[in-house]
């Protein structure tokens, strides 16, 4: 594991996606349980991508009281049915939230005839159970949960919106295998903003594979705006950024000193 610092940020690289998830897991596992050993009660909120994959189910295999945390996901599509394989909502069911025993899990309704409705009562969940981490990625546009470039607002008084998505988060989505044309994503979703997830004490962002390497290097090389969102991690007090050999492959040899 190579590790360095860019403004506050901690960033580690590690030789591949798998120990990557192992080490994040045992990271988050660590603060969990110190946290609950001064509070009865966590609040999680949770992304929902194939770069979480091997860090969720590490996590699952750590000695965790799940059944004093409450969990939330971060984002979803609008407009789907209510079976869609493609809903962030079925992924984090299967991957952790429907196999641990979590004490709440809070999901986002994507089906919501009422989208302003629906936003309201989510943020309201998010202010009676203030987050206590995120656990994150970063999107091939640099977006974080679905603030891409065009909506990121890093003073949004929002803490739930109804966004458009960009052409490049659509790509994603199919380089991530979820559609088979960027046609048949969504064109919005629900989101958590930028000030929703930064409200979390700590931020654990885990970012694997090779085509995130350029939005890595737009994260720690570049001005930090809403022009790259995710140059925001870089001023939180407790983020860690987690990457592979593939996703630092831009930044590795100018960043790593040690």
């Amino acid at each position: 594991m190579k590790e360095t610092t860019v403004d506050s940020l901690n960033v580690r690289i590690y030789e591949n996606r798998l120990q990557m998830g192992v080490a994040a897991a045992k990271e988050a596992a660590a603060q969990i349980n110190d946290l609950l050993s001064r509070q009865e009660t966590l609040n999680i909120i949770f992304a929902a991508a194939p770069s979480q994959n091997e860090f969720l189910q590490a996590l699952l295999q750590e000695n965790i009281e799940w059944q004093r945390i409450n969990a939330f996901h971060m984002d979803e599509y609008l407009g789907l049915q209510q079976d869609a394989p493609q809903l962030f909502g079925i992924f984090l069911k299967e991957k952790i939230f429907g196999k641990a025993p979590f004490k709440h899990v809070y999901y986002l309704n994507g089906q919501a005839t009422d989208t302003t409705a629906e936003g309201r009562r989510y943020a309201s969940l998010l202010e009676q159970n203030p987050a206590d981490i995120v656990f994150m990625g970063i999107g091939e546009n640099t977006h974080l949960a679905f603030n891409d470039p065009h909506v990121a607002d890093f003073n949004d008084p929002y803490l739930v919106k109804t966004v458009d998505l960009d052409e490049a988060c659509k790509q994603q989505q199919v380089n991530d295998g979820c559609f088979d044309h960027p046609d048949r994503v969504p064109t919005h979703a629900f989101t958590l903003t930028i000030p929703a997830l930064f409200r979390a004490k700590y931020l654990y962002c885990m970012v694997p594979g090779k085509n995130k390497a350029a939005a890595v290097f737009h994260t720690l090389t570049d001005t930090i705006s809403e022009k790259y969102p995710s140059t925001i991690l870089r001023t939180h007090a407790h983020a860690i950024l987690f990457l592979d050999k593939d996703s630092a492959a831009q930044v590795e040899t100018a960043i790593i000193t040690s």
